[in-house]
């Protein structure tokens, strides 16, 4: 399987932890991976905690790992650059 840059690969999931200069920059990032989310039709579990946001990655249906995670990742990973 593949690797992207910042994401932590364990348990059949990918996960990256972004910090951001407060509240609100962190929920417009939150709406920005929302909306690539959806065309996608593929979306990551979200925790936010106030400037922190983490996402993971995983496609439930196939029970682990898929294409479609490593795809979203590295759109998401282009928000942030």
């Amino acid at each position: 399987m593949q690797k992207v840059a910042g994401w932590d690969r364990k348990n059949g999931k990918i996960k990256q932890q972004f910090e951001f200069g407060g509240f609100p920059a962190a929920i417009r990032f939150v709406n920005q991976v929302a909306r690539l989310a959806e065309k996608a039709d593929h979306h990551p579990d979200i925790d936010i905690r106030y400037k922190k946001v983490r996402l993971t990655l995983t496609t439930h249906s196939a029970g682990g790992l898929t294409q479609k995670d490593f795809a979203l990742a590295r759109q998401i990973n282009k928000l942030i650059r």
